[in-house]
C-alpha cells in the first residue's frame, strides 16, 4: 500500500471491529469505563460486517476504525498468537509500528480456511501473509467515507495444521456458528475433543495478545 505524510487526526470515536465476542472479550476488559474506543461485534463474514459497519454509521461519527480478530496463518514463518497488521493510513502505520504487531497482508475470503493444503494454495497465489473473513469489505467502506482504517489480526492457526473440524460444514446460512452441529459433531467423533480444546487454548492467546496492541494504540492522546 502507498504511505503518504501524516494527516490531522479527524473527529470521533475510535471505533474496534470484531466478529466473534470471544475475540473482544480481553480488549473489553481493559476498557473498564473507557466509551471510546466503541467495539462492534460484526458477526462472521463480509455480508455481516459490512451490514453492521454502515448500520453503525448512520448514527456515529468516526475518526478511525480497526477491523480485528484471528487469522489464519499462511506465512509458514507465522506462529501462534502473534499479531500483524495492515493499514495505508500514515498515522496508525506509525502507531501500529511502535507496537509487537508486525506488518504483513491478508487475504480475505468467504469461508474458513480448515487445511494446510489449502492455506499452501493460498499462500502461493496471493503471497498473502495470512486469512481472515471480514477485513476487505470494512477497509473498503472506510477507504469509501474518508475514515483511517487498520486491520489487526491474531494468528489462531498455523500455515501448517488444519483446524480439528470443518466449521464451514457447522455454520448457519448468516454463517454463525450453529452449536447443535457442533454438538453433535463432537458427540460422533469424541475423538476431536483435545485439538478443539488446544485450538481453545490457543485462540485465548491470539486474543490476549491482540487486546494488548489494540490497548496500546488506542490509548488517548
Amino acid at each position: 500500500m502507498n504511505h503518504s505524510g501524516p494527516r490531522p487526526a479527524a473527529t470521533g470515536l475510535t471505533l474496534v471491529c470484531f466478529a466473534l465476542k470471544d475475540e473482544a472479550a480481553p480488549f473489553r476488559k481493559m476498557l473498564v469505563a473507557r466509551e471510546d474506543p466503541a467495539i462492534l461485534i460484526t458477526g462472521i463474514g463480509r455480508n455481516n460486517a459490512r451490514q453492521s459497519l454502515l448500520k453503525f454509521l448512520q448514527t456515529t461519527s468516526l475518526r478511525r476504525v480497526f477491523t480485528c480478530g484471528f487469522a489464519g496463518g499462511l506465512n509458514p514463518k507465522l506462529h501462534i498468537g502473534q499479531v500483524l497488521f495492515d493499514t495505508s493510513d500514515p498515522n496508525l502505520l506509525q502507531a501500529l509500528s511502535r507496537t509487537e504487531a508486525v506488518a504483513a497482508s491478508f487475504v480475505c475470503l468467504d469461508h474458513i480456511a480448515t487445511t494446510s493444503a489449502e492455506k499452501q494454495t493460498l499462500h502461493a497465489t496471493t503471497r498473502a501473509d495470512a486469512v481472515e473473513m471480514e477485513s476487505d469489505v470494512i477497509q473498503a467502506i472506510c477507504r469509501e467515507q474518508g475514515i483511517p482504517c487498520a486491520t489487526v489480526r491474531a494468528i489462531s492457526d498455523t500455515a501448517q495444521e488444519d483446524l480439528p473440524l470443518d466449521f464451514n460444514a457447522l455454520s448457519n446460512p448468516d454463517q454463525s456458528l450453529n452449536f447443535g452441529k457442533l454438538a453433535w459433531t463432537i458427540l460422533k467423533s469424541p475423538g476431536k475433543i483435545p485439538a478443539l480444546l488446544k485450538l481453545q487454548t490457543r485462540t485465548k492467546l491470539a486474543a490476549a495478545n491482540l487486546a494488548s496492541v489494540l490497548r496500546e494504540v488506542t490509548q488517548p492522546n
